[in-house]
């Protein structure tokens, strides 16, 4: 499903025009982006929660020369998912 689909979605989900749709889906990532950048969690009940992980440098190998990298630490997004939709799925 792509973001269109899925405006198409909330649009027949909750009886409004695509254009607010897609207006409140953009509102809904923009704010769990905010949150994440902020490093908080996001959590939505039954569905799962957003959080960041951060990832310690570590040591690496470049696999075309096997020569030895550092790979930078970096914060990457993370996704848990709820009770309920893991049951679902």
């Amino acid at each position: 499903m792509n973001k269109t689909e899925l405006v198409e979605k909330i649009s027949a989900g909750a009886g409004i025009s695509k254009v607010d749709a897609k207006k409140a889906l953009e509102a809904t990532v923009a704010a769990i982006k905010d949150a994440l950048v902020n490093g908080d969690k996001v959590a939505l009940v039954g569905f799962g929660t957003f959080s960041v992980n951060e990832r310690p440098a570590r040591e690496g190998i470049n696999p075309l020369t096997k020569q030895k990298i550092q790979i930078a630490a970096k914060k990457v997004a993370k996704f848990k998912p709820g009770a309920e939709l893991a049951d679902a799925l």
